[in-house]
């Protein structure tokens, strides 16, 4: 089985860059010859904006940019997506949101049939990372897991039918920080295919 672990932050060093390798840490430790392939998208220059050719695609007027075909390849080759993002302006940063925006596009990630939704993702499974930045009575007090769950979880992936299985929420009030998260990730990446490799 193979997962995309797919992050973005501009410094090599960041705590996310640290997750992610925990996730892959997990991974490897769970055995069953299980792969993973990372996407880097600040370390790979992902463009996230929405341009006129994504939009021409959208309109049906020309054929998806190669750099959309790449990463619709990635995730065809993946049993699994992680994501692992820190938390901008209570969402995803903007370029993790910009390869959704980009990648997941109509005719791969869902069809309209006469007005009808097609999801596509039914055999993706997601996994969500999020780096919180306030304490958790912060986010409770303002419904970011409700809103998080509404936005990304039934917003994004449920209207693909990606089914998300991890939404995970990790803040540096959580005790033993910054460690804890390293274990949270660790046992993300450990779980990712235990359901599969027993069957």
């Amino acid at each position: 089985m193979h997962a995309l672990i797919t992050y973005t932050h501009p410094d090599s060093k960041s705590h996310t860059h640290a997750v992610a390798a925990e996730v892959a840490k997990g991974i490897e430790s769970a055995g069953h010859a299980h792969t993973y392939e990372y996407a880097d998208l600040a370390a790979e220059g992902f463009d996230p904006r929405f341009n006129a050719t994504d939009f021409n695609q959208f309109k049906g007027l020309s054929t998806l940019p190669d750099d959309v075909m790449a990463e619709q390849a990635r995730l065809d080759r993946a049993d699994a997506l992680v994501l692992v993002y820190p938390i901008y302006w209570w969402s995803f940063p903007a370029q993790l949101k910009g390869w959704i925006d980009r990648v997941f596009t109509q005719g791969w990630a869902y069809d309209d049939a006469d007005g009808k939704l097609v999801k596509h993702l039914g055999n993706l499974p997601v996994h969500l990372i999020a780096l919180g930045g306030a304490d958790q009575r912060t986010y409770v007090r303002h419904g970011y897991f409700g809103s998080m769950k509404t936005q990304i979880d039934h917003g994004i992936f449920g209207y693909c039918g990606a089914p998300v299985i991890t939404s995970e929420l990790l803040l540096p009030s959580d005790a033993d920080y910054p460690y804890s998260h390293y274990r949270a990730a660790n046992r993300v990446g450990q779980q990712l295919f235990a359901e599969k490799a027993m069957a």
